[in-house]
């Protein structure tokens, strides 16, 4: 009897265990995207609040009940989102046009003359420039050599140049690591021994951050594609002589990302 029951609580242990696994498991992709979304819809919020919170306070002596509607917490943070992603998107607008560009190069210069905030705002405004065209003789996302040359990684080329000695081509390449893209290494290659992919940076991503999980269903491994085969991050609207793009261009944001 004794011995029954040990092997009925061992079964019901075991049963346990393995339904703890699989609920971890199922419930591990849930958590992280609405971690994400979470943080997301706090930065937005906190941004548009100020705004919503003036709204409320102009519109308080005539209509009252919809100032105090805008006050609700809930209400307030859905609202001040929106606010903020329409004024993305109005940025984002201007920046097609003449107008919005030479806003653009007024604020830079202004920028320039902060000694500190230009060496960041500097940085990061060269990588995202960087990011929206192709390198020269190479595609933006790559295989090489690493950590070992018996094995291949996924990197990101940043930008082509030469060496001063020999004039041989090379490329930097940053290698995300996973699930993290923000972290990795920066690595210095040869453009003949990098395998160009016909990979988009956003398949890139998805299959960095899932661990190899979710990727194409084919790589260029052993033999790169062409160069001049070009992907979609790639076919970004050209500049007219004014420094505009053109109009009536589609291409999809998503993969500067």
């Amino acid at each position: 009897m004794r011995e029954k029951l040990h092997n009925l609580a061992s079964a019901i242990t075991l049963l346990f265990r393995r339904y703890l696994v699989a609920g971890i498991i199922a419930i591990i992709p849930i958590w992280v995207t609405w971690m994400m979304l979470e943080f997301l819809f706090r930065v937005l919020a906190a941004r548009g609040a100020p705004i919503v919170n003036q709204l409320a306070q102009q519109l308080a002596p005539f209509a009252p009940g919809v100032a105090t509607s805008l006050q609700e917490p809930l209400f307030q943070s859905v609202l001040a989102t929106l606010i903020v992603i329409a004024g993305l998107a109005t940025l984002g607008w201007l920046t097609t046009r003449v107008a919005g560009q030479r806003l653009m190069e007024w604020f830079d210069g202004l920028v320039e003359r902060i000694p500190v905030v230009k060496m960041v705002y500097g940085g990061v405004k060269q990588l995202v420039n960087s990011l929206q065209a192709r390198p020269d003789g190479v595609q933006r996302v790559v295989l090489i050599d690493f950590p070992s040359p018996e094995m291949k990684t996924v990197g990101l080329v940043t930008r082509t140049f030469e060496d001063a000695d020999t004039g041989r081509k090379l490329a930097a390449v940053y290698v995300p690591t996973t699930p993290n893209p923000t972290s990795g290494y920066l690595e210095i290659v040869p453009v003949e021994c990098v395998t160009s992919t016909s990979w988009t940076v956003d398949e890139a991503m998805n299959f960095i951050i899932s661990g190899g999980t979710v990727a194409p269903t084919a790589m260029n491994y052993d033999r790169g594609v062409p160069v001049e085969a070009a992907t979609p991050y790639d076919l970004l609207p050209e500049e007219d002589e004014d420094g505009a793009r053109e109009e009536g261009v589609d291409f999809d944001v998503s993969e500067l990302m």
